[in-house]
């Protein structure tokens, strides 16, 4: 078991695909040489969008970040992956929880951790800009997100 497993941070989940993945690049690091949080807020609201708009089925904006907690630091080289789940649905809005773990390679193996996560806000709006109703869906849609 890894020192990440140990202390209680969950483990790379294997029983759904991440919604974003990339690697973290030295042109995304601040001055301490780790990966700068905004780069991975970027990262969180893209996957979180990704869902949302899944749902609403049309264009949506991100309104709130209700909570954000970075747990770890993110390395150049790191492989993030950003799994993003719709936690409620209301008229026009849609909240989405986003995980980020980052795996990196050490002795042959891929290690990982959970280094952030955060609870979005978007709304469905129309060409105008303004919030809309969002469709009627079945309960389980987009369980596998």
């Amino acid at each position: 078991m890894s020192a990440v497993e140990q202390d209680g941070l969950d483990s790379f989940p294997r029983d759904r695909q991440p919604t974003v993945r990339i690697l973290a690049m030295p042109a995304h690091t601040n001055p301490s040489g780790k990966i700068f949080g905004g780069w991975i807020m970027a990262q969180m609201d893209v996957a979180g969008g990704i869902v949302a708009l899944e749902y609403a089925g049309g264009p949506v904006v991100t309104v709130a970040v209700t909570s954000m907690k970075f747990h770890r630091p993110v390395n150049v080289g790191d492989l993030v992956s950003c799994f993003a789940r719709i936690q409620k649905v209301g008229s026009t809005s849609i909240t989405v929880k986003v995980e980020v773990f980052a795996q990196r390679a050490h002795d042959g193996t891929l290690q990982s951790a959970k280094v952030t996560e955060a609870v979005i806000v978007y709304v469905a709006v129309n060409s105008d800009g303004a919030p809309r109703k969002l469709p009627e869906r079945e309960p389980d849609f987009g369980q596998y997100w």
